[in-house]
């Protein structure tokens, strides 16, 4: 730990607190998760590339960090090969162990060069964030030399971040049960959403997100799943050209978080930003066709609502919050999506039926 570290707003606040991690700078957009547990998953998860977490948690770090659980690549026990988010901000940082702990928090991100901040009132920092929104922040040393006034003007929209965690040549996840492919435009993905495709019986190809139609179909693809990811969707452009693509070739599809916002992008609906998103293990969804309602992971700052929706897409899940549309259906393809995480590392799996949904679709279309 070092003495002595702030947290720095775009809008002037500046948060005294206790450096813990890397002895470094970070600056990303300042975002809040509600989960309890999981900070392994939640730190290594892509989509937060760029972002400031606050665990709104008083506790962190209570039963350490494990020791990598892989197999055939994909990792049981983290969502990524290394932490993903630029920062964290918590109340107070533990060193608790566990059975299968082999390092605390504290020595883990100051092994990855993250620097985090503790000794925070979280509360009243995620009061702002909901009240204000979701803003750029800086986290230095109180003795920083670091122009923050610079930093704090690189935007979270403006910033190119999946090129920094899609992979740049095809990563195949062989599966000795299988001849069924499933290819994965990878914009980030989590590897708890690989784990679920690759229990299911599949082969895994995960291809760079800017793989045009055709590079993925050399694959020969019995299905296509486009991935959950870092960033502005309405940025990408090139990518929903490429998804329309890719649709055409009536290849059963399915979207997950980011994916579900090109799909809809791509089909002609609007995908708006948030005010401060939803980012936790415990938000609650209803299946239309069911009634039911389920409890749910997320973790986006971009959504649709019904209204924003293309004629092409029916809702299939709504967010009990809100209303945003956290799942679609479509009416004249092969393709579902949701905005919530189905795989749900480290939270309930209520939903984990939806992959069960895409493995019929695929199943459906081999017969």
């Amino acid at each position: 730990m070092d003495d002595g570290a702030r947290i720095y707003l775009e809008d002037g606040t500046v948060v005294d607190g206790v450096g813990f991690g890397a002895q470094s700078t970070a600056v990303g957009e300042v975002v809040f998760t509600t989960a309890m547990n999981g900070y392994p998953e939640s730190l290594t998860d892509p989509s937060y590339k760029g972002q400031i977490l606050v665990i709104t948690h008083p506790l962190v770090g209570n039963y350490g960090v494990p020791k990598r659980n892989v197999k055939e690549g994909i990792l049981g026990n983290f969502e990524s090969e290394k932490i993903a988010i630029s920062g964290l901000v918590v109340g107070e940082v533990t060193y608790g162990t566990k059975w299968n702990s082999v390092k605390s928090i504290d020595k883990w991100m100051s092994m990855e060069g993250i620097p985090g901040i503790c000794n925070v009132d979280t509360r009243a920092l995620t009061k702002k964030i909901r009240d204000s929104g979701a803003m750029m922040g800086v986290i230095a040393k109180a003795r920083s030399n670091a122009n923050v006034d610079a930093l704090l003007k690189n935007k979270y929209g403006s910033i190119e971040l999946i090129r920094s965690v899609s992979p740049k040549k095809p990563i195949f996840h062989n599966n000795p049960m299988s001849n069924k492919n499933v290819v994965i435009v990878d914009f980030g993905v989590k590897h708890g959403i690989l784990q679920s495709l690759y229990e299911l019986g599949y082969n895994l190809i995960r291809v760079p997100f800017e793989y045009s139609a055709d590079k993925i179909m050399s694959f020969e693809p019995d299905g296509i799943l486009y991935s959950n990811g870092p960033g502005d969707p309405n940025l990408l452009e090139k990518e929903a050209e490429n998804f329309n693509d890719v649709l055409e070739h009536g290849i059963p599809m399915m979207g997950l978080c980011l994916g579900h916002q090109i799909a809809i992008k791509a089909l002609g609906g609007r995908v708006e930003k948030m005010k401060f998103g939803h980012r936790a293990i415990n938000k609650p969804v209803m299946d239309l066709e069911t009634k039911k309602a389920y409890i749910t992971t997320h973790n986006h700052g971009y959504a649709a609502y019904r209204k924003n929706l293309p004629q092409d897409l029916k809702e299939w899940f709504v967010s009990l919050d809100d209303g945003v549309v956290e799942g679609t259906k479509s009416l004249r393809h092969k393709l579902i999506t949701t905005q919530f995480h189905p795989e749900a590392r480290p939270g309930t799996k209520d939903a984990h039926y939806v992959f069960g949904v895409f493995d019929k679709m695929i199943n459906d279309a081999n017969k």
